[in-house]
């Protein structure tokens, strides 16, 4: 399920993003969508393509990962995100919801460290401080 007024557009500097047509209100799940879980192993080797960028890790442990289904890879990071993911590992499904109102042409985005308030760098951050 998602909902019918997302929309993926070009955003300055990130590439794709996910953006909304009408005003959402805050608590409001905009998405649920299936994931194809990879072993361990697929993991590592997925890990060395471009297909790193648009994958979560999975599982209680975070051994494995998957990628995500519908617009939720799409989604840009931010550290002080509109929206947060939710992984239902019986279910195979990732659920995107809003955190705060969103407006009508808003761009919608998550936190890639998993919890909302963690602000530690994510892995393209960490590179463009390591190329300075």
């Amino acid at each position: 399920m998602i909902k019918p007024y997302l929309y993926i557009a070009k955003t300055k500097g990130k590439g794709r993003g996910v953006f909304t047509r009408e005003r959402i209100p805050a608590g409001t799940r905009i998405e649920t969508s299936p994931v194809l879980v990879l072993s361990y192993d697929d993991t590592q080797t997925v890990d060395t393509t471009k297909l790193h960028n648009y994958i979560f890790l999975w599982g209680a442990r975070e051994t494995r990962s998957c990628i995500a289904l519908g617009f939720c890879s799409i989604y840009n990071h931010d550290y002080d995100p509109n929206c947060e993911y939710e992984m239902d590992f019986d279910q195979e499904t990732m659920s995107i919801i809003t955190r705060k109102e969103i407006k009508k042409g808003e761009e919608l985005c998550i936190n890639y460290n998993g919890d909302v308030t963690d602000t530690s760098p994510v892995w393209f951050d960490v590179k463009k401080r390591e190329e300075k």
